[in-house]
């Protein structure tokens, strides 16, 4: 199974869950996004990040193209709570 057949089934089963209205308004809200044009400045996969500069645990700025040049970079996002 791929990772898009994976997801869709996740999103199926999801839905399953879900009030009817509240299934509509997150329709509705992916709908926007996509008509809002967003998607197209949205990175492929496989396309080179920008360079960009984020402060560390010290406050620091740290840039990205720096620490490429040490070997390869690894960005993760932690969504959640704290």
């Amino acid at each position: 199974m791929s990772l898009q057949e994976k997801l869709d089934a996740y999103k199926a089963d999801f839905e399953k869950k879900l009030p009817p209205e509240k299934i509509a308004i997150m329709h509705r809200a992916t709908d926007d996004l996509r008509r809002s044009g967003l998607v197209d400045h949205v990175l492929k996969p496989g396309a080179p990040a920008p360079d960009f500069v984020l402060p560390n645990i010290h406050g620091e700025n740290v840039s990205s193209a720096d620490l490429r040049k040490t070997g390869p970079l690894v960005v993760t996002f932690y969504r959640g709570v704290w």
